[in-house]
């Protein structure tokens, strides 16, 4: 979204505002100035991503931003790249897409310093991929699990630093693993160096992990009071720092979510409690203090012990022993003896805060152990990998921490450089692709620096060595590490040395460590002494996070820190690149944490230090896009008719085919041994829209197939459910039996004068101009309309006065309930009149449509009522009036309707007072229903041009004012028959030219009606002549009339006869008596006194026909050979 009101950002690829370039290799020029520039301007539009080629840079908004909703997901799902903004969905989309695709494991390696959005970013990719996966209830668990473990893990594993307020303090790479139909039915967490001495200690300003802050914020009364729980200064792991609350974290809600995210894993109730009662247990653990007693140490306050013990179920005496005495094995000789050694009080706090931070790393470990075995799968297929590690950090003082997550983050600095600026310019050479090379810094030097095992060493082996060497405590061995690095790697390039510590020169930087403590952390030893401690709890679930053999004959050095995480970088290393790697450059823009603010210099050196520049410059002097041969054929293939469905012969002709047909410029690409290579990603997108396009005309084709059945098949239910309503009960029309159904005959669409009687979110069903009759069988027009909810009828009055008197204006008569309908009744013959009979009183109506009037008022009665809607037939009806009190029908509040069989198709009304007869001839047998024709029919036989085949149903008779299938035009409200119209009068409704077309009555021959549309034709005569044509003098001899002269007129062109046109062929036409709508697909719709050229005669009574350039079918009776 736009940082202004009128450019709010919604995310389409047109009519948005322009921030800076969506592609960073479009830069018009390449420097670190410019990429800082272009960044800057979008992240003050609030444009947080940016593209360099397939590589997403991120920069933290520090705030929550508006487009990661589900319209964004269907926007981006799918869709090809660069068809939408930069996005961290489009990322994940193309990931998903390429694995189903091409096969292939994929993974995103997310990287940037503490504080720069990594952490979202990772959260971001796995709901996506979540939420565009299928599967079913197995696979909804699966995906509940993945984006649960969110939370738990970060409760458990994250903290405030003083540079970012959720910093991850431990490496995670999350792998969902999926079936081959790309449904997410397994995953498995690998972790990596959990920071388990923030425990302990922190920087000023800084908190722990959450979970402790959590815990006490959110546990209910209950379990604050069997955890012993207080205030959080009351606890001296916590209160060191300082920090306790945070501005954008709710500790108490998180802590619900917490919960949660364990139930949802499956972690039982009983073991819940117990992770809360541990955790509880390592803040009391803090609270032990110790004294000097004679040069050894003692607790200083016994009391504090009750409530560790308690909660961690070993004896409260064994504990305090195990703190301030350790037991050691003593060898002499052949024999070895154990003797217990007091301890100071230094060593009684290092012992205490080793147990703490054990307690703490082991049941993360069991955490992440619970959430894979919760998504365990026997067997893997493909998965997308998600590495979310520990951003580089340089703080005020750094130490074997943040030594790690360094040396990790150079290691994942070393893969981008070799995947994406080192192995692109190999696969040029190797492919014979013309090339200039492109210098960068490979960082490889300084991560031997730090790994190296001999010539020379490394920084890991020397430490390893020095910690085999020093004794029960690191007194000292921090200074003889010191010394051994400025012996052996002391003239390094990337390594200098201070009276403190040491400085290696980072990919990101200058960074200097401080030694201290690094000895004591890398040797990362539990005593066995506690080891044994916490094996004799009285808890199973303590007991069991312990399961070490302390009998076992130890051989070797014991794994350090350091070789640990050195072993898992490696590991890491191996398993990214057996993926197709992707990449996201998170830049932290700020050291506020607050949104909109740029700190130009920071971001400068991290855009220096990520080698954006060098990037871009391979990006730009490289290939967009490389395929193997066989895929990129797979892939465009539907391009060309040789190459679909599978080219047949050598893949590199079958390629140059393909280039050939789209018209690439040869500039645009190269073929290498294997590989094409194609320069921009305009061509790329090219070759995208025209598959594109290649698909969606096929799938509109089979769309319009589909939906023509499905529609024929539609109306042809509805017309054999309206028939069944009538079926064996009332005599049909012809024309009306196969009629297609239409809903509004009047446009209400057009006509808000009477949509304004209608419910604003009501849905017109039917509508439709009829005739009602009232108590003296008076004719009147009447508009009806039918909801979901109502009947409507709608008239017109005059208005008798104000300055409006005399005009005509629409009046809502009538307003029916459904549920307040009793009954409708009909006739037994081929009539069009209905009554709708109502609690109050009933409505007499005659309408052209009434099936499927009656046939839609049926389905919503029944949705409505949950019951059928009662149908009566009968030669006699009976109508309810209303009252009224004067004249002479003021007496008796029934009226009848009887039905006698008469002649022709017409009904003729006799009315009397109470009773109004209505005769008509017979119709179609009551037993017939609508005929069904094939629907599965070629799709040739609609379209063909050339009608071979006639219809079996017979064709209609001519048309009586009261034809059943006549569509109406523009509703004119101005054209109605006066409202004082008497009883007997049959007044056809009278349009305008595009209304209802008027039709000829019954019985009315073909001479009489053509003599009645020859019409004056005076007016095409010459007029009068005007003043300005008279002259003086001038004779008329045609009695005074003014013609031009014509004799004294030269002829054209020279006195030369004009050509004659060329012959017409002579094809038999016959001109329309009658109007025709057509009924069906393959008929022709006609007016009155059109010429239809004749094609063919049938005696079927179905004529095939062309007019105005189509061809199709119409009755013969309907017009007359000319």
């Amino acid at each position: 979204m736009g940082s202004k009101g009128h450019y709010r950002y919604h995310w389409q690829s047109h009519n948005v505002k322009q921030s800076g370039v969506d592609d960073m290799v479009l830069l018009t020029k390449i420097t670190e100035d410019g990429i800082v520039d272009n960044l800057k301007k979008r992240y003050m539009d609030d444009y947080i991503f940016t593209y360099i080629g397939p590589v997403l840079i991120s920069v933290n908004p520090f705030k929550q931003m508006p487009y990661f909703g589900e319209k964004e997901i269907e926007m981006y799902q799918g869709a090809a790249p660069y068809e939408n903004p930069p996005h961290i969905y489009a990322l994940a989309d193309n990931m998903y897409r390429n694995m189903i695709i091409d096969g292939e494991n994929q993974c995103v390696i997310i990287s940037g310093e503490s504080g720069a959005g990594k952490t979202v970013a990772a959260k971001y990719i796995m709901s996506y991929v979540s939420r565009v996966s299928g599967g079913g209830p197995k696979v909804q668990h699966i995906k509940d699990i993945i984006l649960q473990s969110n939370p738990l893990l970060e409760a458990f594993g994250n903290a405030k630093t003083v540079r970012n307020n959720n910093s991850s303090r431990f490496g995670k790479y999350f792998e969902i693993q999926f079936s081959p139909g790309g449904e997410p039915d397994g995953g498995k967490i690998s972790n990596f160096l959990l920071e388990k001495s923030r425990v302990v200690t922190r920087n000023p300003g800084e908190r722990s992990f959450h979970i402790f802050y959590q815990l006490i914020e959110g546990a209910s009364a209950d379990q604050k009071s069997n955890l012993g729980i207080t205030s959080l200064d009351y606890y001296f792991y916590l209160n060191q720092s300082g920090s306790y609350k945070v501005d954008d974290i709710n500790d108490r809600k998180d802590f619900q979510e917490t919960l949660h995210a364990m139930n949802v894993i499956g972690i039982f109730a009983d073991e819940q409690a117990m992770v809360l009662q541990i955790v509880a247990g390592v803040l009391h653990m803090g609270n032990l203090s110790f004294k000097e007693v004679g040069n050894y140490a003692a607790v200083e306050s016994e009391e504090f012990l009750a409530f560790p013990a308690f909660l961690l179920g070993i004896d409260q005496e064994r504990l305090k022993e195990k703190l301030t005495s350790r037991k050691m094995d003593s060898k002499w000789g052949g024999r070895s003896e154990s003797i217990n050694v007091t301890l100071n009080v230094e060593q009684a706090c290092y012992t205490r805060d080793a147990l703490s931070k054990a307690l703490h790393a082991r049941i993360f470990d069991y955490l992440v152990d619970s959430i894979n075995k919760a998504m365990e799968k026997d067997h893997e297929e493909y998965n997308i990998g998600v590495l979310d590690i520990y951003g580089f950090e340089i703080f005020q003082k750094n130490g074997f921490e943040q030594f790690c997550i360094n040396f990790v983050n150079e290691k994942l600095q070393q893969i981008f450089i070799e995947l994406t600026l080192k192995a692109e310019q190999e696969e040029y050479v190797q492919e014979g692709i013309k090339w200039t090379a492109i210098d960068y810094f490979n960082n490889k030097v300084v991560c031997d620096l730090i790994e190296n095992k001999v010539n020379p060493p490394g920084i890991l082996s020397i430490l390893d060595d020095v910690c085999a060497t020093m004794h029960a405590t690191g007194e000292g061995a921090d200074q003889t590490l010191l010394q051994k690095l400025q012996m052996q790697i002391g003239t390094h390039e990337h390594f200098n040395s201070w009276n403190q510590g040491f400085i290696i020169h980072h990919y990101a930087g200058k960074v200097s460590y401080n030694v201290e403590g690094f000895c004591e952390r890398n040797r990362d030893v539990l005593f066995t002494d506690l080891i044994e401690l916490m094996q004799s709890s009285e808890h199973p679930f303590i007991r069991a996070l312990f399961p070490e053999s302390l009998q076992a004959e130890k051989k070797g050095r014991p794994t350090t820190a350091g070789s640990k995480i050195k072993k898992q970088a490696n590991d890491l290393v191996g398993t990214l690149m057996k993926c197709t790697p992707h990449y996201i450059r998170c830049i932290k823009p700020n050291e506020t944490k607050k949104p909109r603010d740029w700190e130009e210099s920071r971001v400068k050196h991290q855009v220096e230090y990520l080698g954006l520049k060098e990037n871009i410059r391979v990006r730009r002097a490289g290939y967009a896009y490389r395929r193997v041969f066989k895929k990129f054929l797979q892939r465009y293939a539907i391009l060309t008719k040789e190459t679909w469905p599978s080219w047949r012969g050598d893949l590199k002709q079958g390629v140059v085919h393909l280039l050939r047909s789209v018209n690439m410029d040869p500039d645009q690409h190269q073929l290498g041994k294997t590989k094409i290579f194609i320069k921009a990603p305009e061509s790329l997108f090219l070759l995208e829209e025209m598959r594109e396009r290649k698909y969606d005309a096929y799938a509109r084709a089979i769309q319009k197939a589909w939906r023509r059945y499905a529609a024929r098949k539609k109306y042809v239910k509805m017309r054999e459910e309206a028939s069944d309503l009538l079926l064996n009960k009332k005599e049909r029309r012809r024309n009306s039996i196969n009629r297609n159904f239409v809903g509004d005959y009047i446009g209400m669409e057009d006509l808000p004068e009477l949509r304004q009687f209608i419910g604003k979110r009501e849905k017109v069903e039917f509508a439709d101009t009829v005739t009602k009759y009232d108590r003296r069988f008076k004719s009147v027009k009447r508009d009806l309309v039918l909801t979901p909810k109502f009947v409507y009828l709608i008239g017109r009055e005059k208005i008798k006065d104000g300055p409006m008197k005399g005009q005509v204006k629409e009046v809502l008569k009538r307003k029916i309930e459904l549920e307040r309908i009793l009954t409708v009744s009909l006739s037994t013959l081929q009539d069009d009149f209905f009554i709708l009979h109502e609690q109050e009183y009933d409505s007499l109506l005659e309408s052209v449509f009434k099936t499927e009037f009656i046939s839609l008022l049926s389905k919503r009665y029944e949705e409505r009522m949950q019951r059928k809607l009662p149908l009566r037939f009968s030669n006699t009806l009976e109508m309810k009036v209303r009252k009224d009190n004067w004249g002479p029908w003021s007496a008796g509040n029934s009226r009848q309707v009887q039905f006698v069989q008469g002649n022709g198709h017409v009904a003729v009304l006799k009315p009397s007072s109470k009773t109004l007869q209505v005769s008509i001839g017979p119709g179609l047998p009551k037993n017939s229903r609508p005929t069904r024709r094939d629907l599965t029919q070629g799709r040739q036989q609609t379209t063909r041009p050339q009608v071979t085949s006639v219809p079996t149903r017979a064709a209609p008779p001519p048309p009586g004012p009261h034809q059943n299938g006549v569509v109406k035009g523009f509703h004119n409200t101005s054209q109605w028959p006066p409202l004082n119209s008497q009883p007997s009068q049959r007044i056809p409704y009278q349009g305008t030219k595009s209304d209802r077309p008027s039709l000829p009555r019954q019985g009315t021959n073909f001479t009489e009606q053509h003599a009645r549309i020859q019409h004056n034709l005076d007016f095409l005569k010459v007029p009068e002549q005007g003043a300005a044509g008279k002259r003086t003098g001038m004779t008329r001899p045609n009695g005074g009339k003014a013609h031009r002269q014509m004799t004294n007129r030269p002829p054209p062109a020279g006195g030369r006869p004009k050509p004659q046109p060329k012959p017409k062929p002579q094809v038999p036409q016959c001109k329309a008596l009658y109007a025709y709508d057509a009924q069906d697909t393959d008929e022709l719709s006609f007016n009155a006194e059109d010429v239809i050229e004749i094609v063919r005669e049938d005696p079927s009574g179905w004529w095939i026909g062309r007019l105005r350039g189509k061809q199709g079918l119409f009755p013969n009776n309907y017009v007359a050979k000319i």
